[in-house]
């Protein structure tokens, strides 16, 4: 587990024509991860980026590429996005029939494996893989869309999930994803989270290096 905050800033947020700037930009800005949004119009209700596009930003990115898999056959074209040069795969759980299998495959390849469940799904659902894991994203706002408001009971899962590790003497990064601005990154902050997806509030931001700074500084404050 890491002791600084890691911000990995979201692209589904940026302009698409121009996502090489996007990356430049918050990766200058500070950020330690990119963070890629794939999403199959099926598991979530909305259509985003695939292979191709990952495979281009791995050709501009200097940071990991942590590609977030909302897709309904995860299992059979989780392959695609390892050979399109992924550095981090999360998967859902809830999408995942073969989890310990699909986890195998990355990990195999040289790839972090993580996985991530949504709000409606307990936390003991990971109690299985978490020995496995890379990263665990919490997901504090129904995956489909940015710009939604946090959801209040992602702070206990948090706590729980941080809980989970310490029993499983496991430290796998806690990510949390979905409505983070620098009062929602010191709440989860100080529940145990180490790892946070922006979107709007970093390319929404008048300021995008100064954006990912306040919440980093909030996070870290709030861990005191």
């Amino acid at each position: 587990m890491t002791d600084r905050i890691l911000i990995a800033p979201s692209i589904l947020s940026a302009d698409f024509t121009r996502l090489a700037e996007a990356v430049e930009l918050i990766e200058t800005g500070g950020a330690d991860l990119v963070h890629v949004d794939v999403m199959d119009g099926h598991f979530v209700p909305n259509l985003t980026i695939g292979p191709p596009v990952v495979a281009a930003l791995k050709k501009v990115a200097t940071k990991p590429l942590d590609v977030h898999l909302m897709i309904d056959n995860v299992d059979s074209t989780v392959q695609w996005y390892l050979d399109a040069g992924a550095d981090y795969v999360t998967v859902h759980v809830e999408a995942s029939p073969h989890l310990h299998r699909t986890l195998s495959v990355v990990r195999a390849a040289g790839a972090r494996a993580g996985v991530s469940i949504n709000p409606g799904t307990p936390v003991d659902t990971l109690i299985e893989v978490l020995p496995m894991l890379d990263m665990v994203l919490i997901m504090s706002v129904n995956p489909g869309f940015g710009g939604q408001s946090f959801i209040d009971r992602s702070v206990d899962k948090v706590n729980e999930i941080a809980w989970m590790c310490e029993q499983l003497g496991c430290s796998p990064l806690i990510q949390v994803d979905g409505g983070i601005n620098p009062e929602t990154a010191a709440r989860v902050a100080a529940a145990g989270a180490n790892c946070l997806v922006a979107g709007n509030a970093v390319f929404g931001a008048p300021d995008p290096k100064a954006a990912i700074a306040e919440i980093r500084a909030a996070a870290e404050a709030a861990r005191g």
